[in-house]
């Protein structure tokens, strides 16, 4: 309140008006005011002239500083509008309020600067009806407004009354307002000066005074003006009352410091200061620390933050907290690399059986490692089924580099502040478990396991999976950004190794930063190699028993795998060995005799019946049947075919629990039998005459996936041409309507099932000979391979013509 309002010292002798007047202003002198057709105008950029009001403008447009000179020459009248935007310097009619205050101008001061100040005296409002800007400064044609009496002169009186109770609040809850504005209000008797100065005065913004000064009726305009003031009195209430809370405040933290500074004083005079001697401990240990500029000065600032914090403070433990987790990383610190590539070979034969083609591609990953010393490349990714080593092999690749491992398991993960962490300002804030990790093993160059990075889930808190990306990418994780540090973390020199069951629930932009090797399953032959040299090893020594204590020979070992284990890896394999060493470790604590070397009868008696039957090819075929290879997530397997016919009209009807990709094999194979029925030699009839049926056994377990299409279609010319196929024969592919054989994935497992069932012939697609030509040549020995590229050539193989 009365923030506009002014004082300008005046010289003594000069002939002017008061700053106010306490008389009517529109009956003093109203009848002397001759009002020329043209007037020199006033355009005020940031306040409101209300008649009656003395106030000082300083004039600094060179067009004003003519309207002024001009007005003082003559009758010292002047037209006074304000501008609707404060930015122009050149106004016309239109950036003018309609509305202004006719003015008298008392004195013009000159400005050392060139400016003048000019004393104007508010007279009466008028309505702009013209705006003149071509004689060099701003002309105007105005008419007089008349205010308008109020109808109930004593509403009129109340409201006045409470206009001058509200004013005296203000003026006793403002510290910079003068008492003596009290007694300056009782001197005011006249009600329009009274609206007008309250107005005058109010803390509104220009728009709300134009729009009060507009108003034609007293009691509007003295209602508009209580309006205001109240809203301002309830302002300075509240202000008042929040500063006697703050105050009361500071004074409790004023205590409490001068009793911590006393407190202080006391354990310095006896020797001891507790939060001294930490904050000293801590900055001993950042003088051994290897981070660069910006670490230290974030480091220092928040020392300097716990030295004036009251450790009573809770900010002082969040503060500690967050320090400490600075000193603890180990900044630029980093374990030394043992690069004898022949030694990691070494070491993952030695830990590893098998996965050559997996073994060469990380020694391959390593090298350039050696070579260009940093990570620029993509993560490597492992996929392949559960148990077949993936973990494992990125244990034995610290072991081979000597650096420190991190297993970090995403499965289930669903919280982005797992990976990025809090912000420190939050209640429990923590680092991200990338970050925890590191500070664990205390180097900045791990071998860094993300294991199962296939299971991430999503939810309202975030998506895991994107937060990866800036991990995983080459480009951007030597700046990563967790929370709660707030600074850039290098993670470029760590070896990220990611483990996966499969690609198909993997982000794709994660997908595209990393690398994929393919781990495939086991064969028979491997796994026994493997649990003679490691599972077997290590479940005697996990069970107490000597290296003496039982063996076991192949056979057996092969027992156990194809009748107690159907997996691609060997974590189930492992379980049963253990079961045998339980057994064995029975009989040797209780000194019960036993054979040590361990026959197939004992199985039995060790494991207990088998748990699963292998799926043994029958030799005798009969017309429609044909043998399949498929993929299952434990490995490969035969899966038989069975076609047949019988009378109807021409329906085929599909069981076995298929899948939608099966389901449009069967009616490929089908379509394409009746497109060449003449030249494979089959009667049109039968297809007008019979209904047909394609099954597979095993209905229970669901099968999908294109590999069978070959199978199906030579199933159904079996049974058409009510011939067997031949003996010990099995195919996979997928088919087309033009009878192209397309290649399939899972080669490896389905050949190895192939050999397990007997079989003695496969037929695969020509472009899938490559993949046979990775496979060891003594896991596929007595196999004899058709490659094939359309399907006549499948049935010439198959059916023999």
């Amino acid at each position: 309140m009365f923030d506009d309002f002014h004082m300008v010292p005046i010289e003594e002798d000069a002939d002017v008006m008061p700053l106010f007047s306490i008389t009517d202003d529109e009956e003093d002198n109203d009848q002397e005011i001759v009002l020329p057709d043209e007037l020199p105008a006033l355009a005020l950029k940031n306040t409101i002239l209300f008649p009656g009001i003395v106030i000082p403008i300083t004039v600094g447009r060179d067009k004003s500083i003519k309207a002024v000179n001009k007005a003082y020459a003559g009758d010292k009248l002047i037209a006074v509008c304000a501008q609707r935007d404060q930015e122009i310097e050149q106004p016309e009619q239109a950036d003018l309020f309609p509305i202004g205050t006719l003015a008298r101008i008392v004195k013009i001061l000159k400005m050392p600067d060139g400016s003048i100040t000019a004393i104007l005296q508010g007279k009466r409002r008028f309505k702009l009806l013209e705006l003149l800007t071509d004689q060099g400064f701003l002309v105007s044609k105005i008419e007089l407004l008349k205010d308008i009496t109020p109808d109930n002169q004593l509403e009129f009186d109340a409201i006045l009354s409470s206009i001058r109770d509200s004013a005296k609040k203000i003026i006793e809850l403002s510290p910079n307002i003068p008492s003596d504005a009290v007694m300056m209000l009782k001197n005011i008797n006249s009600p329009k000066f009274l609206i007008n100065f309250m107005a005058s005065n109010l803390s509104s913004n220009m728009q709300d005074k134009q729009e009060i000064l507009e108003m034609d009726n007293l009691q509007d305009k003295a209602q508009a003006v209580f309006a205001k003031m109240d809203g301002e009195l309830q302002l300075l209430e509240i202000k008042g009352q929040i500063e006697s809370k703050v105050r009361v405040d500071i004074e409790k933290q004023q205590r409490d410091y001068f009793l911590n500074q006393q407190l202080k004083t006391i354990q310095e005079e006896l020797g001891s200061n507790p939060q001294e001697a930490q904050i000293n401990e801590l900055i001993l240990r950042s003088k051994d620390k290897k981070w660069d500029e910006r670490v230290a000065k974030v480091f220092q600032k928040e020392v300097d933050k716990l030295k004036r914090t009251n450790p009573q403070v809770a900010d002082y433990s969040v503060t500690l907290n967050y320090v400490e987790n600075l000193l603890d990383l180990p900044w630029n610190e980093y374990s030394e690399d043992n690069f004898n590539l022949k030694n990691v070979k070494e070491t993952l034969d030695k830990d590893h059986f098998g996965l050559d083609d997996v073994k060469d591609r990380i020694i391959e990953h390593l090298a350039v490692l050696k070579l260009k010393g940093d990570m620029k490349s993509p993560i490597i990714c492992l996929v392949g089924p559960p148990g077949v080593g993936k973990t494992s092999l990125g244990k034995s690749i610290a072991n081979a580099l000597e650096r420190k491992f991190i297993r970090m398991s995403l499965g289930g993960l669903h919280d982005e502040s797992e990976i990025r962490g809090h912000r420190k300002t939050y209640i429990g804030a923590m680092p991200g478990r990338i970050i925890k990790s590191i500070k664990k093993v205390k180097t900045s160059n791990p071998v860094f396991i993300l294991d199962e990075i296939d299971k991430v889930g999503k939810d309202f808190r975030g998506d895991p999976s994107s937060a990866l990306l800036e991990v995983l990418d080459p480009e951007q994780n030597e700046t990563f950004h967790d929370n709660y540090l707030d600074i850039e973390y290098d993670l470029s020199k760590v070896l990220f190794i990611a483990t996966a069951n499969s690609l198909s629930s993997i982000q794709p932009a994660l997908l595209d930063r990393m690398e994929i090797i393919q781990v495939s399953g086991y064969s028979t032959e491997e796994k026994v190699e493997i649990a003679k040299l490691h599972l077997i090893p290590d479940q005697k020594k996990n069970h107490g028993l000597k290296k003496g204590d039982y063996k076991m020979n192949n056979k057996v070992i092969t027992h156990i795998i194809q009748n107690y284990t159907k997996e691609s890896g060997v974590r189930s394999l492992n379980r049963q060995i253990a079961g045998v060493s339980r057994g064995i470790a029975k009989k040797v604590a209780m000194e019960e005799a036993y054979q040590s070397n361990i026959a197939l009868e004992d199985i039995k008696a060790l494991l207990g019946p088998t748990k699963y039957k292998a799926n043994i090819h029958e030799e005798k075929q009969v017309p429609g049947v044909a043998v399949g290879l498929a993929w299952t997530s434990v490995g490969g397997d035969i899966l038989y075919i069975e076609a047949s016919k019988h009378k109807g009209k021409g329906k085929l009807t599909l069981t076995g629990n298929l899948g939608d990709v099966m389901k449009e094999s069967a009616t490929t194979a089908m379509t394409f039998i009746k497109s060449r029925a003449e030249a494979l030699g089959i009667d049109q009839k039968i297809f007008e005459e019979n209904d047909f049926h394609i099954h597979v056994p095993e209905g229970a377990i669901p099968k999908d996936g294109p590999s069978a299409g070959i199978t199906m279609m030579s199933a159904l010319s079996s049974m058409l041409r009510e011939k067997p196929l031949k003996p010990n024969l099995a195919m996979t592919g997928e088919i087309t309507l033009r009878g192209k054989v397309l290649p399939v994935g899972g080669i490896k497992e389905k050949v190895l099932a192939a050999k397990r069932a007997g079989i003695k012939t496969i037929i695969l697609c020509q472009d899938n000979q490559k993949n046979i030509e990775k496979i060891n040549e003594r896991y596929i020995k007595g196999l004899k391979f058709i490659y094939v590229e359309r399907m006549e050539d499948v049935l010439t193989a198959a059916l023999g013509s």
